[in-house]
């Protein structure tokens, strides 16, 4: 599978950031079978107050129809962080979800996934201002990989990733807006060598740049080597994804065969 990631720091305008993604699609010629975009690629989440309502879109707004056109022309299929409206059931005046769309290479929505795990983490609460998803694990097929959804916090959280590679994932997508301080780097780094390696799959990281984020976007393969990485600015990055790749590994370290303890313990 030939991969791009699109690192790159989003504003609180739509309409700038609709500008901005639309400019570095378009420098992306015809032949990669999947871009991933960072988290809140849509709108940035702004400072710890900003309301987040107003600038949510349903999933046939204007952002996803732009990402629309571009897989489109492009012939791949992209996958970007949004945000999205509240549903019904959770009554007026929800908070928006925090959303992560699959748009196929035909320009239709294939699939999207709702941030489980918002990040009520170092002194920030995602939560004042966002609805989480239903715990329910996303997975979607692109071309020959099964690829299992996951969004920035979510990272910290193995369970889920293991969710996902029982259903079926050979690769996890990571879209992040992984916010920067102290130790950061450090453990968005090892995190996502952590979730590759302990499931032998391929782990592809999109993350914000820019002054606030991480960014160092990166691809580590199952045995939890880093293939490429970015740095903090701009960048797009391109990988290759050998299919054959995660079976070779689970030949020499069959760890996901080799687990003894797969459900919570007291059940029968």
């Amino acid at each position: 599978m030939d991969v791009r990631l699109v690192q790159l720091a989003s504003g609180t305008d739509p309409v700038a950031n609709r500008e901005l993604v639309d400019a570095r699609l378009a420098a992306i010629t015809p032949g990669p079978s999947l871009v991933v975009l960072p988290e809140a690629t849509m709108t940035d989440f702004g400072p710890a107050d900003f309301d987040l309502a107003p600038f949510a879109e349903p999933l046939d707004g204007p952002f996803v129809e732009l990402l629309a056109g571009h897989a489109r022309r492009i012939g791949s299929t992209v996958i970007a962080g949004t945000f999205e409206p509240s549903t019904s059931e959770l009554g007026a005046g929800a908070p928006p979800f925090n959303t992560l769309v699959v748009v196929s290479p035909d320009g239709t929505l294939s699939a999207s996934y709702r941030k489980i795990h918002l990040y009520d983490s170092f002194g920030y609460r995602e939560s004042d201002r966002l609805s989480p998803g239903v715990l329910e694990p996303v997975v979607v097929d692109v071309g020959d990989r099964r690829l299992g959804l996951m969004t920035c916090y979510d990272l910290r959280f193995p369970e889920l990733a293991r969710l996902l590679v029982d259903d079926g994932a050979d690769t996890l997508v990571v879209p992040a807006a992984w916010v920067a301080g102290e130790g950061k780097l450090h453990h968005w780094r090892t995190l996502l060598a952590a979730r590759a390696i302990e499931n032998t799959v391929h782990v592809v990281a999109a993350a914000q740049g820019g002054a606030r984020y991480t960014g160092h976007s990166l691809v580590a393969d199952p045995q939890g080597s880093i293939v490429v990485e970015a740095a903090d600015g701009d960048e797009t990055l391109s990988a290759l994804l050998d299919p054959e790749e995660p079976g070779r590994t689970r030949s020499t370290n069959p760890s996901l065969a080799n687990r003894r303890i797969d459900r919570p313990r007291g059940d029968a």
